[in-house]
């Protein structure tokens, strides 16, 4: 009994010796293969290239797809919006006749009224869809910038969304105004000012929005600047030619012939054009 006894516990001391021997030659191998760098794809970290590696392209549908999908995110967003701002449009026209004063509306037609509540609510729904749309395009295009280019288009795209809104609030609370009140004075002593609706809501929206196409002004001087194709200080020089063209946009550009909108958005432009020139000098592009 105490030979089988011995026996055994020998065959176990000696299984227990070959395990440890085998295991200490196999951590040995395991860091010599750590330590050799010609051999990265045993190595517990990443490597350059695996990273690079990493980074697969999705195919072309999925793109599609993609872009597909968001599409219908933003459209969706689009009418919800546009419906929720026709259900309560009131409050929104009574917003819009406010930088008018002592001027009585009227409307055409039975449904002129009708038809201008259904644009103004989808003005509106693309107004408040802005955002989103922005917040969606970016999601889309950034998966495919190397980092240089996400830290220049982002505070593009986001310097272009502010400057929008800016402009929005300088048509309605400086350039309808002033325009408006300019014909009301101009036939107060002549005519009674009885304005449709429908006509004054397109005037107040094609000046919106080439506001806000001038207010971008600093975004495209910027990305002139950014690809070397004129400086900061190259464009403050020529600050005549600048205030000559600046007074031929706004003259394009304002749906009405009054001087004073005229004059109202070429300083604007003018302003603009010397904020994106100092952003450049700061940024000594």
């Amino acid at each position: 009994m105490k030979e089988f006894l011995w026996l055994n516990a020998k065959g176990i001391f000696s299984c227990f010796w070959k395990f440890n021997i085998f295991k200490q030659v196999h951590l040995m191998e395991i860091n010599k293969l750590k330590m050799d760098n010609t051999n990265p794809s045993l190595d517990f970290k990443f490597q350059p290239e695996l990273k690079s590696n990493l980074n697969l392209e999705l195919p072309f549908t999925e793109h599609v797809e993609e872009l597909r999908q968001r599409s219908f995110h933003i459209l969706g967003i689009l009418i919800l919006l546009s419906l929720i701002a026709f259900i309560d449009i009131k409050p929104i026209v009574q917003l819009l006749e406010v930088p008018v004063q002592n001027v009585k509306f009227f409307q055409l037609s039975p449904g002129e009224y009708f038809i201008s509540t259904v644009k103004i609510a989808f003005y509106t729904g693309i107004l408040l869809t802005s955002p989103f749309l922005l917040s969606q395009l970016t999601f889309f295009v950034i998966p495919g910038l190397n980092s240089g280019e996400k830290k220049l288009i982002l505070p593009l795209l986001i310097g272009s969304t502010v400057l929008f809104f800016i402009s929005l609030g300088f048509s309605y609370f400086v350039l309808i105004p002033a325009a408006l009140q300019f014909f009301i004075s101009y036939s107060s002593d002549v005519i009674e000012p009885l304005w449709s609706f429908n006509q004054y809501f397109d005037f107040i929206l094609v000046l919106f929005y080439t506001t806000g196409l001038a207010f971008q002004v600093p975004i495209f001087q910027i990305i002139l600047g950014i690809l070397g194709v004129v400086s900061g200080r190259g464009m403050l020089k020529q600050w005549k030619y600048v205030i000559l063209i600046a007074t031929i946009i706004g003259a394009i550009l304002t749906p009405s012939t009054d001087p004073v909108t005229q004059i109202l958005l070429s300083g604007a432009i003018v302003l603009l054009y010397v904020f994106g020139a100092g952003v450049l000098v700061i940024l000594n592009r």
